[in-house]
């Protein structure tokens, strides 16, 4: 079948004005949205003004030029009649004499007026567009330079490329803030790009999955079969299941299964040697293949990269070492001071971080760990005679590094220590699309690594610690086994445990001080399959309240309700979900918490954001990292202003959220980072801890009732536990054991380093 061009426009009903712009009356120069008072020169509108309010998204305009917009009209309740305008392009001229004055105007420099007549007679009125499609059509133009081709085609794309793109993709849903990223990408070679390969999108632009691309694809011809198809469908299926399910790798044959299933629904006929692509991906650097298994390359190569890391410290011990005697003296000097006796598994948790290269700490919630690791840094210090006053290093690096997943989780073990400590990504020195500061060319300083909360690293960010750790340094890595894993792929705790490759305490006694909390003792008995038979009955410290999936939300809400008539405020009650649709999910718990929590009021500004409506007051969670605010993922803060455009210089509205300790202020088209966060996602909450927690649990959520899920949620209340819902659903989540395994041959390799470390040096590969 021959592919179709779509370059020309489709306007369906849309209903179009045709004029010149003569006045901006508002724009964003971040998101190209623009306010115009349009003189209307053409119009195929009912009752067509002179002049019209025009309202969209145009990243390139010339007040010199007469513009087409397509789209419909609209009152709006305060400033009246406007044209919303779906698309639009720079009206070219249409007749061979004004495609000739146009092509030969100051616009494209070097080209005369006998050299714009042989361009329009050879190529037709249609020049411009065959043009912008492919540049090589002007090859048929009689003794046209190269040089001067290159100078229309690239003068066209410049001044016409864009709006052609935005025509062209919002035919298939493609919207403007997408559109501009292919552009950016592509630049001159977009609309070529998409003709020839539309796929490439999938690997190249964000937000442009494979349906879409194949709904372009389908439009342009491309066969079912084709190797550009069928390579774009392994390579999204790929990346999708590694993504939703945390996989590493995908078995070769369980890639081609689900590929069929995407790009034929398992009904096709066609003789296709799916491994052949398999194998093109591979060569082509997409996909990297190890045995049987195929792999994300940076995965693989993060996968093996850790690894490699971790055998050299295996291996390496260049760290100042200690004595026995020494380090019962300090440990004696120690419980004396602080008038308390660790126990014999935390002494032998302390001795054991203080002499290997590389330990692993492990325990439930109660166990100790914290004040293991106070225990770890306070005999270092001592042993080594180095300050724990960061003031005493002006003009040194302070020695103790402590880390953790989160902003929360950080300020946490801060406070529990006395010792600074940030996220892993502000200690690597993230920045953004740029990648990191520090790297094995420019590791980072210090001599003791503390990570807090390593079930909640991935396998990217734990090799790219890793890679930036120079080799002298010691590190203790500090988690839960029983929590969830991280959110992107792998489970390097997990992994890192059953490899037996590095040593390991697990703390298991829960200590005189948790005794008398009955949540913690709930989380050990959930974590042993178990729902205590007084479940039912309340206790000092936590409640179950049974009710229906009808009732659940209403429950919440009472619960909510009395702990603010008992002087908690939402800062203090954190409702958790597993699932964000439904009666019971987050999304619809948000909207009746906020009503409670933070209802409308004449003196409480607020803003509309697409169906959200946030007010000063509203709790909310970020969604995104932003290093440049030192806010990241998963950061609880505070709304505390909303600034309307008006009183703004650049005109837009804006909001200011606190996340303590900072202020950062938002635009109304950055409010797609938030979220609120009355209730927010069992994931989001790790690396926390709250006064009240309040968790609804109904079989509504059953594909989401999962022991470490439920397990990891309640192990986030510090003072209350409130359950809600039915316990049967509770005692399904507690038994329910297979939480879905991930891909990983992260803890087979490594237990191959501890085999051949003593005989055979590992390296990568």
């Amino acid at each position: 079948m021959e592919r179709q061009s779509q370059f020309d426009l489709n306007t369906g009903d849309k209903r179009y004005i045709k004029g010149s712009i003569r006045q901006r009356i508002f724009h964003n120069n971040e998101t190209y949205y623009f306010v115009l008072k349009v003189a209307v020169k053409e119009s195929d509108l009912a009752n067509s003004d002179d002049e019209m309010v025009v309202v969209g998204t145009f990243p390139v305009l010339s007040d010199e030029e007469v513009y087409i917009f397509w789209g419909a009209v609209r009152e709006h309740p305060k400033y009246g009649k406007q044209f919303i305008a779906e698309f639009y392009r720079k009206d070219l001229p249409r007749t061979e004499e004004g495609m000739i004055l146009y092509l030969s105007s100051d616009l494209f420099s070097g080209i005369g007026k006998k050299t714009a007549e042989k361009v329009i007679h050879t190529l037709g009125v249609d020049a411009f567009l065959k043009i912008m499609e492919d540049p090589a059509s002007l090859e048929k133009v009689p003794d046209l330079t190269e040089d001067r081709a290159k100078t229309i085609h690239k003068t066209l794309m410049e001044h016409q490329g864009l709006e052609q793109l935005l025509s062209t993709l919002n035919q298939y849903g493609i919207g403007p803030s997408t559109a501009i990223k292919i552009y950016q990408e592509y630049q001159d070679e977009a609309l070529s790009t998409i003709q020839t390969n539309p796929y490439q999108l999938i690997y190249d632009i964000d937000g442009i999955g494979f349906q879409r691309a194949d709904e372009i694809g389908r439009a342009l011809g491309i066969e079912r079969s084709s190797s550009e198809r069928i390579q774009a469908g392994l390579l999204f299926t790929l990346k999708e299941i590694c993504m939703q399910h945390g996989h590493t790798y995908l078995p070769v044959e369980e890639l081609i299964k689900e590929t069929k299933s995407l790009l034929f629904h398992n009904t096709y006929d066609e003789e296709i040697d799916f491994y052949s692509e398999i194998v093109g991906l591979h060569q082509g650097g997409n996909v990297y293949i190890d045995e049987e298994d195929a792999y994300l390359p940076s995965l693989f190569f993060s996968e093996n990269g850790l690894i490699k890391s971790i055998g050299q410290r295996l291996k390496h011990n260049e760290y100042e070492k200690i004595e026995l005697s020494d380090f019962y003296t300090a440990i004696g000097g120690l419980e004396e001071q602080q008038e308390m006796e660790y126990a014999d598994a935390q002494k032998e948790a302390i001795y054991k971080a203080l002499t290997s290269s590389i330990m692993i700490l492990t325990g439930g919630p109660g166990t100790g760990k914290t004040t293991v690791i106070k225990g770890i840094i306070e005999v270092y210090s001592e042993i080594h005679g180095v300050s724990l006053e960061p003031k005493d290093y002006e003009d040194g690096e302070f020695p103790f590094l402590l880390i953790a997943p989160t902003g929360r989780a950080a300020k946490r073990m801060s406070e529990s220590t006395g010792i600074p400590a940030v996220t892993i990504h502000r200690l690597l020195g993230w920045k953004g699309g740029n990648g990191f500061e520090h790297n094995e060319d420019h590791p980072i300083k210090g001599r003791l690594l503390i990570i807090d909360e390593m079930s909640m690293v991935d396998l990217w960010l734990a090799y790219r610690l890793f890679q930036a750790l120079p080799n002298e340094i010691q590190i203790i890595l500090v988690g839960d086994e029983d929590q969830l894993p991280s959110v992107g792929p792998g489970q390097v705790l997990k992994d890192f445990i059953s490899s037996d490759a590095i040593p390991i305490v697990r703390l298991e006694e829960i200590y005189r001080q948790a005794k008398g909390s009955t949540v913690i003792q709930l989380a050990h008995e959930m974590k042993d399959g178990n729902v205590p038979d007084d479940i039912s009955k309340p206790q000092h410290d936590r409640r179950f309240f049974p009710c229906t999936q009808s009732q659940v939300t209403e429950a919440v809400l009472q619960v909510c309700r009395s702990a603010l008539t008992k002087g908690y405020t939402a800062k203090d009650i954190q409702v958790l979900a597993p699932m964000y649709r439904g009666k019971a999910g987050i999304d619809e718990l948000n909207l009746k918490l906020q009503e409670m929590f933070n209802p409308p009021h004449d003196q409480r500004r607020e803003i509309q954001h697409y169906e959200t409506t946030y007010r000063v007051g509203d709790k909310v969670l970020q969604l995104v990292n932003s290093p440049e605010d030192q806010i990241f993922n998963g950061d609880i803060g505070e709304i505390v202003s909303i600034i309307h455009a008006k009183e703004t210089v650049d005109k837009e509205d804006q909001v200011v959220i606190s996340y303590d300790p900072v202020e950062v202020t938002f635009t109304k088209s950055d409010l797609n980072q938030i979220t609120h966060a009355y209730c927010c996602s069992i994931h989001k909450s790790q690396g926390s801890e709250f006064p009240i927690v309040v968790l609804p649990i109904v079989k509504g959520y059953y594909r989401m009732l999962k022991r470490n899920l439920i397990y990891t949620a309640v192990t986030r209340s510090k003072e209350f536990l409130i359950l809600c819902g039915e316990l049967d659903a509770l005692n399904i989540a507690v038994r329910q054991t297979e939480v879905g395994s991930r891909n990983s041959k992260l803890s087979a390799k490594l237990t191959e380093v501890v085999l051949l470390k003593d005989n055979v040096p590992y390296s990568e590969g």
